[in-house]
């Protein structure tokens, strides 16, 4: 598995606060089957010239020396869309270097014109991976496919699907439409994991998809390769009960 979306690089963020939290994590990923994965601070769009580029590349070697067990380790952002027009073209600000940036917008809600904004990214060269939309309030499948026909690739979390709130119904309804290009953990140093989505996804059959979600896609979007169409998923209600279990540790 390969995770594009992760707060494991210790005390620059919300994330994981110590080495030891994020070696903890790193550890439980690594027996989990995961072979990659970037870490991905947050960063403001309006704040990308002063990106601490070098501070995190330190940070990321000490953590590498730390963990030497840990999935092969790399580097992006989270870049929160606070302000439209932003230059987000160097390669310091994509994932692993890539031309893929992994985008999210504010939680206010969806801002005015965001395909329009999503459309521009991708026209200046980059690949614009919009982080967990099912959180956004207000999302529907409708803005979804607006913005993949904008060229944004789309991110959903893995905790999502076990539950029985509105996020979750959003994700379940994205991804039975077809239009979910990868998973990934978004762990902060807590429990969160790709290992549980994927092994829904197998237990209900969707073994394709379980692939193309956890692994061959987000390879694919840190290779700067387009992502492989994932086919729509047939949702079983109790598939959905019987994650919850996995992910709360109740059975």
């Amino acid at each position: 598995m390969i995770d594009i979306h992760s707060h494991l690089l210790p005390g620059v963020d919300d994330g994981a606060r110590t080495f030891e939290v994020s070696a903890r994590v790193l550890t439980r990923f690594a027996g989990d089957g995961v072979e990659a994965l970037v870490c991905t601070p947050h960063l403001m769009a309006s704040a990308v010239a002063t990106a601490p580029v070098a501070h995190h590349r330190e940070i990321l070697a000490e953590l590498r020396n730390r963990v030497p067990h840990a999935p092969a380790l790399l580097l992006g952002w989270e870049i929160m869309l606070d302000v439209f027009g932003a230059d987000l073209t160097s390669p310091d600000l994509g994932l692993a270097g890539s031309r893929s940036v992994l985008v999210e917008f504010p939680r206010t809600g969806i801002p005015p014109h965001a395909a329009a904004e999503l459309a521009r990214l991708r026209a200046s060269g980059i690949v614009p991976v919009l982080a967990h939309p099912e959180r956004y309030f207000g999302c529907s499948v409708a803005h979804v496919r607006e913005w993949r026909a904008a060229g944004a690739a789309i991110q959903c979390d893995a905790s999502v699907f076990g539950g029985d709130g509105r996020v979750s119904r959003v994700a379940r309804h994205l991804l039975a439409g077809g239009l979910v290009d990868c998973i990934a953990s978004d762990n902060h140093g807590d429990r969160r994991s790709l290992a549980a989505a994927r092994g829904w996804l197998r237990e209900i059959g969707a073994e394709e998809a379980a692939e193309l979600l956890t692994e061959e896609n987000p390879g694919r979007l840190i290779r700067d390769q387009a992502p492989v169409l994932v086919p729509p998923i047939r949702i079983r209600t109790s598939a959905f009960d019987r994650l919850k279990a996995l992910l709360t540790g109740r059975t």
